[in-house]
């Protein structure tokens, strides 16, 4: 038996700078307490639960579902790194489409520290230093910066620079896209436009990057609850979201082979191909997307990875106006990760729900117009690359 996964209820918290936040556990329980009542069932009726995060103890997610109530069922707790949540989103789909389950909740959530990120284990491997090791060998004139993210996102897109030829304000152009979409979003953590002069003339991280170019840390939760289409029609649900195709893809050992794929690249580009197959529906059919913009060179890289553009032209995208309104696509209409804020474990379901919202209509200020087919996107280095399409009704 298999049954489509539908999205029934989304809820998030608005993104807060840490030292200003409420603790993960009342963030995480007020975001799923919205998503029932967004989805209008009762609490009784999830049958399993997935919890991502990152900087946690073992079984916060029960912890924190513990604040809604506690019912006896199964709670997974879903670690992989920056796309954890979308990784607790996989595994509640997979459920329902095999049939073993008919209603399922996705949550996330994430109390960050200042600064940039970093482990919090200094006695063991990292699991990502094979990653920046083999950047130092692919680039080994490439300015030390304060974080493995931000060297090897920095070195991607150095790397893309040379390759395509590209002028580097482009990254300077997708942070004030997103700061201008971000504005509209009372989610958001950002709401102060951007100039490209003041992004391009703000301190340097990394080579090619500034300080405006990176998400900050953040902390936050969001929830969806998906279920299959028999429990959508048993319980009346006339707005339910279809999620058409997902996939999640790791790396190969194509990964090593240039510093624009030890950032992700060719997992995102594998997963959407995938999803592309699996649904019958190529990105010239997408009208909004939400995508993993930890910094902004990674927007543009995956503006490639995902087909929206050939490989070489993001920059004609990005100076063509076709990644905001008006264009082929709305890319992150909710500000992305770059404004509304990045709290690990909660970004893929925060993904997940502007995205249900758009192809509702509820998007307020900031709606696409026409939504009807919808993309995300959500990276973890180490590494995780889901990609998730979504279609209204």
């Amino acid at each position: 038996m298999t049954s489509k996964a539908k999205v029934i209820g989304v809820n998030m918290v608005k993104f807060k700078k840490p030292g200003t936040h409420e603790p993960y556990e009342i963030m995480a329980s007020r975001a799923i307490l919205g998503a029932l009542e967004d989805a209008g069932i009762d609490y009784k009726e999830i049958q399993q639960a997935y919890a991502g995060y990152v900087y946690g103890d073992s079984t916060c997610g029960q912890a924190a579902l513990y604040q809604v109530g506690m019912t006896g069922i199964p709670v997974i707790n879903v670690n992989n790194n920056c796309a954890s949540g979308s990784t607790a989103l996989f595994l509640a789909r997979q459920a329902v489409e095999s049939g073993a389950l008919e209603c399922v909740l996705a949550f996330g959530f994430e109390e960050m520290r200042p600064g940039a990120l970093k482990s919090n284990w200094d006695d063991r491997t990292a699991p990502t230093a094979w990653a920046a090791d083999r950047l130092n060998e692919l680039m080994p004139n490439l300015e030390e910066s304060g974080s493995r993210a931000i060297k090897i996102f920095g070195g991607a897109g150095t790397n893309y620079l040379e390759t395509y030829g590209a002028n580097p304000d482009i990254f300077a152009k997708v942070a004030v896209k997103s700061r201008n979409h971000a504005i509209q979003n009372p989610y958001s953590l950002f709401t102060k436009s951007l100039t490209v002069e003041e992004v391009m003339n703000a301190p340097l991280i990394a080579a090619n990057m500034t300080r405006f170019m990176a998400c900050p840390p953040t902390c936050g939760a969001a929830a969806a609850i998906v279920c299959s289409e028999n429990f959508a029609r048993k319980h009346g649900i006339t707005d339910a979201v279809e999620i058409v195709a997902q996939s999640m893809t790791t790396d190969t050992v194509e990964s090593y082979e240039t510093p624009i794929n030890l950032a992700g690249a060719d997992m995102t580009w594998r997963a959407a191909q995938q999803v592309y197959e699996l649904a019958g529906i190529g990105p010239e059919d997408v009208q909004v997307v939400e995508l993993h913009d930890c910094f902004t060179p990674n927007e543009v890289i995956t503006y490639e990875g995902l087909g929206l553009c050939s490989r070489g032209e993001a920059e004609k995208l990005i100076n063509d106006g076709d990644n905001t309104y008006g264009g082929k696509y709305v890319v992150n209409p909710s500000g992305g990760l770059m404004s509304k804020g990045h709290p690990l474990g909660a970004t893929g379901l925060a993904q997940c729900t502007e995205l249900v919202w758009q192809l509702r209509g509820q998007a307020g200020a900031r709606q696409v117009d026409g939504a009807k087919i919808a993309l995300q996107h959500n990276l973890g280095l180490g590494g995780a690359g889901v990609v998730t399409m979504y279609r209204k009704g």
